[in-house]
């Protein structure tokens, strides 16, 4: 699993251009999605929480985790980066709020079976494991009945973003839908995963999970242009840039 360690030292690299969007994220009254800030209260991605265990799979700053305690949850933090870690245990001071942070692996998660109500990843491990590894793991730590959100690219714009990684998606197909999973970006060390819709289907219900939603992103009117290459706004609002999966444990 060579992608762990590489995506382990990138994300440790790029720490510190995360610390401010981390901050303002605690700082925020109310949770909000994506790379378009999508509020809560447009989405639902909570709307099943209502406290509990939870786990936040891939937490970085641990925001996510953050806005689960303030709703009465008991939160753990996971994440692959020391240095990310260290900037969520920064902000646990700052804002006076405390949960645990572990670092590790979400394709091997540190806990016994069953421990979880909820878990959630917005991208973290939805983009950043290998979905055949990590998702029988977050199943194998929910309880029955414990639902998994997963937030992160749609495989639509995947299929049309340049391979240089640095210009936003066009309205072209410029790879393969049959065989996507591992992306490894020209000069990039860091590798993502992204499977199609039906192989992600097949793969849930393999896990134990039924299927209660998928919700194809659209940013709000208000929405400003994000600072990442790899979307523009115009695109974003004809085709979905994010999906969200709601899936329960049965």
């Amino acid at each position: 699993m060579d992608h762990v360690l590489s995506n382990r030292a990138w994300w440790d690299g790029d720490a510190p251009n995360w610390v401010e969007p981390g901050r303002r994220s605690w700082a925020a009254e109310h949770p909000h999605w994506g790379v378009y800030g999508v509020p809560e209260s447009d989405l639902g991605l909570l709307g099943a929480f209502d406290g509990g265990d939870a786990l936040e799979l891939g937490c970085g700053t641990a925001y996510v985790s953050a806005w689960l305690a303030r709703r009465g949850g008991r939160p753990v933090g996971i994440d692959n980066s020391t240095l990310q870690l260290a900037t969520a245990a920064g902000f646990q001071d700052e804002f006076d709020l405390s949960f645990p942070l572990v670092h590790g692996d979400a394709e091997r998660l540190p806990f016994d079976d069953e421990s979880f109500d909820f878990a959630i990843s917005e991208y973290g491990a939805a983009i950043w494991c290998d979905p055949h590894r990590w998702l029988p793991e977050a199943a194998r730590v929910l309880r029955a009945g414990g639902r998994l959100v997963i937030l992160g690219n749609s495989d639509l714009m995947m299929l049309c973003v340049p391979e240089d990684d640095s210009s936003p998606a066009g309205d072209r197909l410029l790879r393969p839908q049959f065989g996507m999973n591992r992306f490894e970006w020209p000069g990039d060390p860091a590798v993502e995963f992204h499977i199609p819709h039906g192989e992600m289907i097949r793969l849930l219900r393999s896990c134990g999970f039924e299927i209660e939603d998928l919700i194809e992103i659209q940013p709000p009117a208000d929405a400003a242009e994000n600072r990442f290459p790899y979307v523009d706004l115009d695109w974003a609002r004809q085709w979905p840039a994010e999906e969200a999966w709601i899936v329960r444990r049965r």
